[in-house]
Order: structure tokens, then sequence, then C-alpha cells
């Protein structure tokens, strides 16, 4: 059985995802049980912090056991949202924008982009896909008329905090957004960052760890 708690961590949901993810291959795979430390070794989690993370929502599987794969998948699935489908608009069809669109797992996953918008002249009123690009100047009474879900901003980061602020003024509450800035939104409304650039520039953090600790090994061998 599930519960629904209010407040949980953030980590703990953005690692929900990860555990469904691993569940579904091990069922396409044949697999009936896993045990926490089996899905521990394969997502690099501990078996202990994956009993807690579960644990938020309730009893899953039983001690010495293991859990039934499909079961627990499809519990998380439930927890997620992802037994039902979800409403998208696209905001910005450039290079970012087509490739989005061009992106096969949403559907799969319940995820469905049914409007895009624009600024360019050369694109509206143009299909893309299965869709009719949109003024995004019509943005905010479209979809007040259509609502959708999720909101996704792939436009230049000049004009990203415009097109969010738009987005939750048309009733939009839950945003992905792809552009480079700082972004706000009100109470009430989820938003989530995507920035290449910043998880690169996280990675050159451990690699000039790892380059400056090569550079060490050698001094004190006499290598260097």
């Amino acid at each position: 059985m599930t519960v629904n708690p209010p407040d949980i961590p953030g980590v703990v949901i953005s690692r929900l995802p990860v555990y469904a993810r691993a569940l579904a291959l091990l069922r396409a795979e044949g697999r009936e049980v896993v045990s926490s430390q089996e899905l521990g070794q394969e997502l690099g989690v501990t078996p202990a912090q994956i009993r807690k993370d579960l644990s938020y929502f309730g009893r899953f599987g039983k001690q010495g056991r293991g859990y039934n794969v499909g079961l627990l998948l499809d519990q998380l699935r439930t927890i997620l949202g992802l037994d039902r489908e979800w409403r998208l608009a696209l905001v910005g069809v450039g290079r970012l924008g087509q490739a989005i669109l061009g992106y096969g797992g949403f559907s799969p996953q319940g995820f469905k982009v049914v409007r895009a918008f624009d600024s360019d002249p050369a694109r509206i009123g143009t299909a893309i896909d299965h869709l009719i690009v949109e003024d995004v100047a019509d943005l905010e009474e479209s979809l007040r008329n259509d609502p959708v879900d999720i909101g996704i901003v792939a436009v230049p980061g000049d004009y990203a905090q415009e097109v969010i602020d738009t987005l939750v003024a048309s009733g939009v509450q839950s945003i992905l957004n792809y552009a480079p800035i700082v972004s706000r939104v009100p109470a009430g409304v989820h938003l989530k960052q995507i920035d290449p650039v910043l998880e690169l520039q996280s990675m050159t953090y451990h690699l000039k760890r790892l380059q400056d600790q090569g550079g060490q090994d050698a001094l004190s061998s006499g290598k260097a």
C-alpha cells in the first residue's frame, strides 16, 4: 500500500524515476524479484538509502525476500503520475526545440507535446512533426482556451523569463526551462532548470581534481 505524504525531500523525488527506470529494465529482462542490495549495486546507491526513500510512500517488499519488480514498478509509476497522459506546450522551435519535438522518448512515458510556439514569422504556421507552430504572442490566450500541464521553455535567455511569466499567467504550474538564466516563479509553480553548461562545469571540478592528483602522483614517483 502506498501513501502520499505532503513533504518529501526533493532529492528523494529525483531518485524515484531512476529506480523506476532500473525496474523497467529488470522487468524487460524477465526478473520477478530484486533486493535492495542488487538495486543499489546497479544504481550506485546504498540499500539503506533505497529502503529509506521508499519508506516515505509506504511499505514495499518483505525483509529477506526483496521487491516484486513488476509490483514496485507499477506503484512507483502511480506515485510519479506516469499512469496517465500529460499535455505539454513547447515554446521555441529552433534547433533545440525541434530536437525536443523529434525525441521519441516522451510519448511512451505518457508525455505528449500538443502545442508549439515561436516568435519567428518564418516558423509560425509551419508544420513540425504533427504540430502547427503558433505565434508566441498568442501564448497566454491559446493556453487559457486549451490548457496544458507542463510548459517547456527552449528560447534564448533574454526572452526566457518573459515566456515563463506568460506560462504562469496562462495557468501552467510546472515548467521545464532549458534557457541559461536564473529564473523566477511564484509559490505553487514547480520549475526545473536544465543547463548542460552548468553540468559540464561541475564535471570539470572532478576532472581537475583527478588531473591534479595525477600530477602529484607523478611528482612523488619522480616521473615529472
